[in-house]
């Protein structure tokens, strides 16, 4: 009797422990829920983290916590794991705000949501602008700086093709640490993109005999454009130059030549002093295109305006006047210019 007596306490006792258990179980799993969803304190407004290709989830959490997220890192690390997402974490760069709570930084960095940087290529920009602007990014990893311009072309896969105008001007968006290289082959393709589809669907008769011949025009009408309405006439112009055998006579050809030597005023002498990108004394396209070259100036350089003008000259506010023969030019001139 008193052995059942025992055992009766016994089980009573076992059964109030795990009773007493699965509460403080419960209430542990409520509170650690709460924290799963709640926002995480943080040293500063933005806390910032560069995640490299490797790092194991409790370095992760141990990075985020040195970085400035103010928790216990292995409070941190077992959320990842018991969440079930632990190894699916990207590398990239990340940032996380005031509000953020644990699971949304994990599902940041389970769906890749980096922190993105902006880098801007502008229409008429030379190559020289373009290297300047990478080198000026202080969130890209500078690979290039001591590379020559035929080096970093053969990177890109194109050894012996000048850089000049091979990179389309764009907004570029990347993530903090990624090489200027990755940048600058994303410009590259995403200019050998555009080419082709505006070759493929150039007029017919241009006389152009090959893609770079379109690319260099368009440069030259990038640089010549003043007003988006003129462009297709810009265009046609050099186009029927080139038709007839008349040497292209513009001035930015002759600025790209000059090079450094260029000291914003053109001079009578400049026009007379060959190179090869001096379009008054050589005949054709020059040997490179002299700049970035955007979409409408792709455009326009494969399907240029129906006129027979072979002149223009400027007439202010950015608008140009196009003649058909030399006197009108000379008229245009002597109204707009003198």
């Amino acid at each position: 009797m008193i052995r059942a007596l025992s055992m009766k306490r016994l089980i009573s006792v076992i059964s109030l422990l795990l009773v007493l258990l699965l509460a403080g179980a419960a209430v542990l799993a409520w509170q650690a829920w709460q924290w799963w969803r709640a926002p995480l304190a943080l040293a500063a407004e933005t806390v910032e983290l560069s995640i490299e290709p490797g790092t194991s989830p409790p370095m992760v959490a141990r990075q985020w916590v040195l970085a400035g997220v103010q928790t216990d890192e292995r409070a941190l690390y077992w959320a990842f794991r018991l969440s079930g997402q632990a190894q699916r974490i990207r590398a990239g760069s990340y940032a996380l705000q005031q509000g953020d709570s644990p699971e949304r930084l994990l599902q940041k960095m389970v769906r890749g949501e980096e922190l993105l940087e902006t880098l801007r290529l502008l229409e008429g920009w030379t190559f020289a602008q373009v290297r300047a602007e990478l080198a000026a990014q202080p969130h890209l990893r500078k690979t290039l700086w001591a590379k020559s311009d035929a080096d970093l072309m053969a990177l890109l896969g194109q050894p012996g093709v000048a850089p000049e105008g091979r990179f389309f001007p764009d907004t570029y968006r990347y993530g903090r640490g990624v090489s200027d290289i990755t940048v600058l082959r994303q410009a590259n393709q995403a200019m050998q993109r555009r080419l082709a589809a505006a070759w493929a669907a150039r007029a017919p008769g241009l006389p152009l005999q090959q893609p770079d011949d379109l690319l260099k025009l368009a440069s030259i009408v990038e640089k010549e454009t003043g007003t988006e309405a003129d462009r297709a006439k810009v265009a046609a112009v050099f186009v029927n130059r080139l038709r007839i055998g008349m040497r292209l006579q513009t001035d930015p050809t002759v600025i790209y030549g000059l090079g450094d030597r260029f000291d914003g005023n053109l001079r009578k002498i400049d026009l007379l002093t060959d190179t090869p990108f001096n379009s008054y004394t050589r005949a054709g396209l020059p040997p490179t295109p002299i700049a970035l070259p955007g979409a409408a100036s792709l455009q326009a350089a494969a399907n240029p305006a129906s006129i027979k003008a072979l002149y223009f000259v400027a007439r202010g506010a950015g608008s140009s006047e196009f003649s058909d023969t030399l006197e009108a030019h000379n008229r245009a001139v002597n109204r707009y210019q003198r």
